[in-house]
This record gives structure tokens, sequence and C-alpha cells, in this order.
């Protein structure tokens, strides 16, 4: 498409004034800003008034973040092309206007992105997945209460395409309480208790916080509800059973449920992680190898929001580097650690442990070579 179209993002905020400057530089390529403010107590009101976005208050009440972002969104001009949602707490990579309007396609309707949503400490990726945070002005609205998410409500087909040249990266305030989140699903699956989405959301809160027995409870819920039918999400719901089995200290239905979420969804690596996981906490050496080599088969992450940053980091390769050198395979064990390093250059136990393990593979070698000389 043509490079004139206009591009609009829009926002919500309630005291964000940390990352305000931050992000009106990254969001000022866009050829429009606005932002409903929806009750900020410190500064950031008045930060917000001083920078080109144009911005304004109102207090949601009862809170709901669809509501509050279906409001921002109103703000948007109708003669805006491509609207673009963020929160304050995110950035893009320089250069992200340019190319979505030289790839936005005429007929598009959405567009998802690349989101990296969380950060190791060594500053590498975490968690990435692939929303749509993208799209035309007039046909979507923001659903569900929390955990919001944009509904199509256009009148032909909706046609989502791919940008995979932009990025958008989350650095959440890790002091910021979330408090009213519990609250909040709960009152929203009180409210639609066949609503499979909060459900799966209320408990996976219950497991943030500890509470066991309810996110068990909950979990089981969501998976007796029919049109819970999402094979990936559906498979995270297993592994948090499981989960919060091993925190309850029953090992074998963990284990049960973790086997359950394999055959669930076998493409994806994360319950073969959580299971060679356990093995390895319990020095089941042979299984944890084989579920480590089970999960490097599978080589690339799925676009969805349920991806385990554990999976893809050096987790998987170090567990199975040090399951396949207890059972003395050696060169595996070389290999495996070798990777995991290159995934952790800092990590000084990796350096440490290719250190341990060389001398072992250069013995093999050299026996080989005793009983087939030259």
């Amino acid at each position: 498409m043509d490079q004139d179209i206009k591009v609009y993002v829009y926002a919500i905020c309630k005291n964000e004034s940390l990352f305000i400057d931050r992000w009106i530089h990254s969001m000022s390529e866009a050829d429009g800003i606005v932002v409903l403010d929806t009750g900020s107590t410190d500064n950031s009101l008045e930060k917000l008034k001083k920078t080109k976005a144009y911005v304004k208050q109102e207090i949601i009440s009862p809170w709901r973040f669809d509501t509050a972002r279906n409001k921002a969104l109103q703000m948007v001009p109708d003669d805006v092309d491509v609207c673009v949602s963020t929160d304050l707490d995110e950035v893009f990579l320089p250069g992200w206007c340019n190319e979505l309007k030289k790839n936005w396609l005429a007929s598009a309707t959405g567009a998802k992105c690349r989101h990296v949503w969380s950060f190791n400490a060594d500053g590498s990726e975490g968690g990435v997945f692939w929303p749509v945070r993208i799209h035309r002005r007039h046909d979507y609205v923001w659903s569900h209460p929390i955990h919001e998410v944009l509904s199509y409500i256009g009148s032909t087909p909706e046609q989502l395409i791919t940008l995979s040249s932009i990025q958008l990266n989350h650095y959440p305030n890790p002091n910021k309480s979330r408090a009213q989140y519990l609250t909040m699903l709960e009152q929203a699956f009180r409210e639609n208790p066949n609503d499979e989405r909060d459900c799966f959301y209320l408990g996976r809160e219950y497991m943030y916080y500890g509470k066991w027995a309810q996110c068990i409870q909950t979990f089981n819920t969501y998976l007796s509800i029919p049109h819970a039918i999402w094979k990936e999400e559906r498979c995270a719901a297993m592994r948090f059973i499981a989960k919060s089995y091993l925190n309850l200290h029953e090992t074998q239905k963990a284990i049960f449920y973790l086997e359950q979420a394999i055959k669930e969804a076998p493409n994806l690596r994360e319950p073969y992680v959580d299971l060679a996981y356990l093995y390895y906490s319990t020095s089941q050496w042979g299984l944890c190898a084989e579920y480590c080599d089970l999960a490097l088969q599978i080589l690339h992450p799925t676009e969805n929001y349920i991806n385990e940053p554990q999976a893809w980091d050096s987790t998987p390769y170090d567990i199975g580097s040090i399951a396949h050198f207890q059972l003395g395979h050696y060169d595996r064990s070389l290999a495996y650690v070798a990777k995991a390093r290159s995934l952790s250059p800092n990590n000084e136990r990796l350096s440490k442990n290719i250190q341990l393990i060389e001398p072992y593979v250069l013995h093999q070698i050299s026996r080989q070579l005793t009983i087939y000389p030259i």
C-alpha cells in the first residue's frame, strides 16, 4: 500500500510518569497519538499534556480494561486508516511506522507484530508472542473486563497479516501491583462461568498467588467447558495443574497431568521440558534425558502467548547435558552444554561444566584409539 495512509497510536494511562518520555519518543513516528488518562494521581497527566499527544482524562467506574481501551479508541479521528494499541511501558524498535506503512495491505483488517513481553536477567529475550495490536480504525472493539482482547466486528471476513519487521518490547514496572487482577477475574467468572477465557486466566492468577487447590479446581472447570477446545491453551492448563500438584507434593498426579499435556499438544516444547525438569529434580536421569531429547526435536515456538521462556532458553540443554552425563553419554552431554552456554554465555557454571565434561569425551576417544589402533 502507498505511504500516505494515516497511522495513529492510542493508549490508556494511569500513573505511568516513569515511562512517558520513552513511550512518546517511540510512538512519535506515528501521524498522531491519543491517550486516555483514567485517573492518574502522579504527574502523568501534566507530562502528557506537554507532549504531542492528544490527552483527556476520564474515570472508568466500575473499572474495566475493555471499556477504557474502547474509550481511548474512540478518541482516534474517524479518518485514520490504521490504529496501533500499545501500553506506556512498551516501545517499538525504531522505524516501525515506515515498516507498517510500507507493508500494510488494503485488504488487511488487522496485523500481528512481534511482541517481546519479557526479558531475561542477562538482557536476552524471554517470552515472545505475536498479538494483534494493529488494526483498522472501525472494525474492532475491545472485549473482556481484564486480559482484554481485540474482537473483530467488521462486515467482511477478518484478514490478518503478519508484520515480522515490527517489534514491540515490553519493559514493565516490577513494583506495580496486580492485586486488582484476581478480584476482577473472580467477578468476571462469577458473571459468566462458561467463558473459557476468563476461567483460564482466573486459574492462572490463582497459580501466581500460590493458591494451589483453587488453581487445580479452576483449571479442571476450564477443561470441562465444551467450547474450551484450543489445544495449546488446554495443554497449558494441564501443565499448571501439574505445577500445583508438585507444590502440594503430589508428584504422581503432576506426572499424570504433564503426560496428558503432551498428548493434548505434542507439538509444543513446554510440557516435555516441564516433565524433564521434574525427572531432573528427582534424579531420574534416563527419563530426564528422554524428555529433553524429545523437547529439543521441536525447533520453533508457536506465535501464541503461552510460550514459556524456560522452554526456549538454555534450560533444556542444561538439564539434558547433566542427565546424559550421569548416563555416561559424554558426547551428547558436551554438545548440549555447549549449546546451553551459547544461549547463556555469561553463565560460569556452564563453562565449568564444559571443562569438567571434555576430559570424559577425550578419554572415550583415547579408549577408541586403543581398541582400534591405526
